[in-house]
């Protein structure tokens, strides 16, 4: 009996280390990847910008933009993950639902519509669909399950 407490013990230690670590890891990475976001920003704009001639190029630098702002935002989503598993032991599926919509919008924005065929299209339109109505059902099935109040809201930490 007595060893299976240590392992327990010994076990919950590795699992907080290694959240821990991921934590900072994901931080790093967040932190990195929004300077070196700007970086291009600054750099783009200096030798771009003039060569932007027609809204269709505007566009296209514009949507290489979102999915560098995007790839940030899915990587806070992670790291707000890890702290939800933290401080709960348990991961919530609204944050990795949250997680796959930021992704699908992200591969989105990569899509050449003019070379991708229609039943792919059909596809990641069936995938976004799934993944929110998955994530209406987990909140109104949250929001089912609070007690006393007539009309809750929900905050999200961002």
């Amino acid at each position: 009996m007595d060893d299976l407490s240590t392992q327990g013990k010994i076990i919950r230690k590795i699992e907080i280390v290694t959240v821990r670590a991921l934590q900072v890891l994901v931080t790093l990475l967040v932190v990195v990847a929004t300077v070196i976001l700007y970086t291009l920003f600054v750099e783009g704009l200096r030798t771009q910008a003039a060569h932007i001639e027609s809204v269709d190029s505007l566009l296209s630098v514009m949507q290489k933009s979102f999915t560098g702002v995007l790839t940030v935002i899915l990587a806070l989503e992670l790291l707000e993950t890890l702290k939800a598993y933290f401080a709960e032991h348990r991961i919530r599926l609204e944050v990795i639902l949250i997680v796959a919509i930021i992704a699908m919008g992200r591969h989105v924005l990569e899509i050449d519509f003019d070379h991708t065929r229609g039943v792919e299209l059909l596809g990641f339109s069936a995938v976004i669909l799934a993944l929110t109505l998955g994530y209406f059902l987990v909140k109104r099935a949250q929001i089912s399950q609070m007690p006393g109040e007539a009309h809750p809201e929900t905050h999200e930490e961002f």
